[in-house]
């Protein structure tokens, strides 16, 4: 295959797995490096990740435990780990960058409290400046559930960069029969609403804990359009360019992380109104959900600017163990802001 790419995915959790799967298929050369010793071992003795993805043949896929095997072999390199550990295994990896390595940045979302950059990519942009190094970073976000994207489910996502020409080579390279990747120039807005999402998917979660009381379709839609709303008015603030509200990363995310029963956010906020604790809630999930975090980035960044965001004040109470869920809920729908 002439187009052959060298990728490597840094981080084999459902989505760097389901990804590695169909560019292997694709006919790319794909490696995978993951911190985990029972990910590295089933991937080795059975080429499986049974942790992750489940039931899905991972043969081709090239694991490693070393992370400079991946910048030695690849040449595009896939962040695909959780916005609270990116940044330090970045810094691990930063010295062995050589120029042509393309960075794609999967974790999508607000940068950890200690870092001075509001966005993951801005920080890992910022770290390669101070390095000497001005190797692009491309974010890819949009509606992608994990197991669909490995079972060869058609899907659509954003890839974004300052360059355009960048994200153009990233979307044509990455792109196969059932991945559609759509070249963009917003990083900035793909990124916040790759993050905000999660937030509202939350939200939603809760929607279906309360099935046997208050819960239904009609609230879950009411509870999408303010917390949608309510992004658009806040992302617009935080830099977002407006039209990127409206494409995969912005509403296409946005619906599929709200509805979809695989949906880690909404599971956990189906969790929570059932009446379980948070930390217990958590605690049950081995994938990371997001979306507690970006509630409080999101609340007190726009406490910083002094904007009012209701919608998340209010799921942040419940989060906090401040306010009851019916409650809480209300106070969500009567934020819509038309």
């Amino acid at each position: 295959m002439t187009n052959m790419a060298r990728i490597g995915v840094v981080g084999l959790g459902n989505w760097g797995s389901a990804l590695a799967k169909i560019w292997i298929e694709d006919g790319h050369n794909v490696s995978g490096w993951t911190v985990e010793h029972e990910v590295y071992q089933s991937l080795m003795e059975e080429s499986m990740n049974h942790k992750y993805l489940p039931g899905y043949d991972l043969s081709g896929l090239q694991p490693t435990m070393e992370i400079n095997d991946i910048l030695e072999d690849c040449e595009l390199i896939i962040m695909a780990l959780p916005s609270s550990v990116i940044v330090s295994v970045f810094d691990d990896m930063i010295e062995n960058l050589r120029p042509s390595h393309v960075i794609v940045d999967l974790a999508k979302g607000l940068a950890p409290e200690t870092e001075d950059s509001k966005l993951i990519s801005e920080v890992l942009e910022k770290k390669l400046s101070n390095a000497g190094k001005n190797n692009p970073v491309v974010v890819m976000t949009g509606p992608t559930i994990a197991p669909e994207v490995a079972r060869g489910v058609l899907t659509n996502a954003l890839v974004a960069c300052h360059d355009k020409s960048v994200a153009e080579r990233v979307s044509e390279r990455l792109s196969t029969g059932t991945l559609v990747l759509t070249p963009a120039v917003d990083p900035i807005g793909a990124e916040l609403w790759g993050a905000y999402k999660n937030t509202v998917a939350l939200a939603c979660g809760l929607v279906d804990g309360l099935r046997d009381s208050i819960g239904g379709d009609n609230l879950k839609a009411a509870l999408v359009l303010a917390g949608y709303s309510e992004g658009i008015y806040l992302l617009e603030k935080m830099g977002a360019g407006e039209r990127t509200a409206f494409g995969p990363a912005g509403i296409g995310d946005l619906y599929v992380t709200a509805t979809s029963p695989r949906s880690r956010n909404r599971s956990l906020g189906e969790k929570l109104a059932s009446g379980m604790k948070l930390e217990i809630a958590l605690a049950e999930m081995h994938m990371v959900a997001e979306g507690v975090r970006a509630t409080k980035s999101f609340l007190d960044y726009s406490n910083k600017i002094g904007a009012e965001t209701p919608f998340l004040s209010a799921l942040w109470s419940l989060l906090e163990g401040e306010s009851e869920v019916e409650d809480a809920v209300r106070k969500m729908v009567e934020s819509y802001r038309s």
